[in-house]
């Protein structure tokens, strides 16, 4: 059992470092060349219609309007849709409030009974009017050129969607926030960007993404049962042969859970919703194509952080001597380590040039990696229970506050 399972973190582990080790590289050499200005003439410019579900969002839906509306788009290419998704606190009056001062901008649609977020988003989908649909979460507070540069990509052709790079706007509240907002920087601008750069699957991640609305009138939406609507839809589009970019320089702030009962309802519909994706879409390993076999890779990887944990256990136990592993088991042992120590140290560099300024005291936070990693192994192996059992699929909302903490940001306008 013990080889068993260090074979499958030995193969997952060899198998992403080199997707690591290209995100760390491309992270670098764009750290020295510096953001590029947009060079698109307003005549080259598509229309875009901005969605955004909320539901109970009094506390933000405000500043993202007032984002919203300040970026650098012509108005008479964009629209702004707010979907009104059963909301019993003031989140209408102030939706109503913006809708009323910019009726040219501003949409609101009402759904009285909430069915969560991807079943607001296929009523928003019956509105909009323009080639490009962006989405945003309501905590989001994208930048001035978010827009600009994100409709650049799509002078491609082949490019049917553009996932940009959500930030932490709280990233200095506590601790938690701070080690999620490291662990959210390494994975776009690392993992997803090593992913982007070798051609490989890009998932979407549910906010701050663009996509061609003929794709998506294409694909058919969002699946509403969907606890990852995100997710399932990266999966149809891989499945329809369609081309996900990441965008590192579309950027837009939003909010990290600031307490483990917030991270664990938040993390237990995003595993459960990317398992029962990779199991829905298990098909997509019938085509030799490594974009596809990559894909149910990806998908696969919250079924990972299971024998991470028997690891960890098969690890305790063995250092209590109630093991007496052989030499093949000790030598894979030995190897996995290796990997694991590589993947810190990739962690580390991409740690050290995510930040603004560079801080080497940044790497100070790897220690904290292994009880991180722990803490997820425990989530992941509660949404396979979950699963096995049947239990109801239930939409959490992860609660916001507003808050704004982040010493790199300046935010006197918002």
């Amino acid at each position: 059992m013990a080889v068993c399972i260090l074979s499958v973190l030995y193969v997952w582990t060899l198998y992403n470092i080199p997707i690591l080790v290209v995100g760390v590289r491309h992270l670098r050499r764009s750290c020295q060349k510096g953001r590029k200005k947009s060079s698109l003439g307003k005549e080259r410019l598509p229309t875009v219609s901005i969605v955004v579900p909320v539901r109970d969002e009094e506390r933000v839906v405000g500043r993202l309007l007032k984002a919203l509306l300040r970026v650098d788009y012509p108005p008479e290419k964009r629209e702004i849709i707010i979907v009104e998704d059963g909301s019993v606190d003031k989140t209408v009056e102030i939706c109503g409030e913006y809708a009323g001062r910019y009726p040219d901008q501003v949409r609101l649609l009402h759904q009285s009974v909430s069915n969560g977020k991807p079943s607001a988003l296929n009523y928003a989908l019956k509105h909009v009017r323009g080639e490009i649909v962006a989405v945003f979460d309501a905590d989001s507070v994208p930048e001035p050129d978010c827009l600009m540069r994100a409709v650049e990509y799509f002078e491609d052709p082949s490019i049917a969607v553009v996932q940009g790079r959500p930030c932490s706007i709280n990233a200095d509240e506590n601790m938690l926030s701070k080690f999620i907002s490291y662990e959210e920087a390494v994975r776009y601008e690392a993992y997803l960007r090593g992913k982007d750069v070798l051609n490989l699957f890009v998932p979407l991640t549910g906010s701050c993404y663009f996509v061609r609305r003929s794709v998506l009138k294409e694909v058919g939406g969002w699946d509403d049962k969907s606890l990852s609507e995100d997710m399932d839809l990266s999966a149809r589009l891989m499945n329809g042969g369609y081309k996900i970019r990441y965008a590192s320089d579309v950027r837009s702030w939003q909010e990290n859970p600031v307490n483990f009962g917030q991270l664990f309802k938040q993390r237990v519909r995003w595993f459960r919703g990317c398992m029962e994706v990779s199991l829905k879409y298990g098909k997509l390993l019938r085509r030799i194509d490594r974009r596809c076999i990559d894909a149910e890779i990806t998908m696969f990887g919250p079924f990972m952080f299971v024998p991470i944990l028997l690891g960890y256990l098969l690890g305790i136990y063995g250092f209590l001597g109630s093991i007496h592993p052989d030499v093949f088991s000790t030598v894979m042992a030995q190897g996995t380590m290796l990997l694991t120590t590589v993947t810190l140290f990739l962690i580390g560099m991409a740690l050290f040039y995510v930040t603004k300024p560079l801080k080497v005291g940044n790497l100070l936070w790897l220690p904290f990696i292994y009880f991180y990693w722990s803490l997820q192994a425990f989530i992941a192996l509660y949404a396979v229970l979950l699963i096995l059992l049947r239990r109801p699929r239930v939409w959490v909302k992860t609660e916001k506050k507003g808050v704004v903490r982040n010493f790199a940001l300046n935010v006197g306008s918002w």
